[in-house]
């Protein structure tokens, strides 16, 4: 004869299992450090990724639901302020960083 859950006696040892959580993957922020691309992914197919230090969660690594249309920089508007100090032509227009870039790779060449 099955005796339920709550009628059995329970040792402090059992935990009742949780459907709700089984879903979720702990790794250590060591196993994360050695296979990030590995779990990025892993977490992209199968959801959340807690990581833990000393085993207490410190991140959770969650999928992007659904990819954002326009970047945050392509969207994000700048203050009244600025526009008026751009304007201005204080701000000065600095010198593109694609330049160095490309020099400093012709000079390794």
């Amino acid at each position: 004869m099955l005796q339920s859950i709550a009628d059995a006696p329970q040792k402090l040892t059992t935990f009742p299992r949780c459907v709700t959580l089984r879903h979720l993957k702990t790794v250590t922020l060591r196993e994360l450090h050695a296979k990030t691309g590995k779990l990025v992914r892993e977490a992209s197919r199968h959801g959340q990724i807690l990581v833990t230090d000393n085993g207490r969660t410190i991140a959770k690594i969650v999928p992007e639901t659904e990819a954002a249309a326009v970047p945050y920089f392509g969207r994000r508007k700048t203050s009244a302020g600025f526009s008026r100090l751009d304007e201005s032509g204080k701000t000065g227009r600095g010198t593109d960083i694609t330049q160095f870039i490309s020099e400093d790779r012709e000079d390794r060449v």
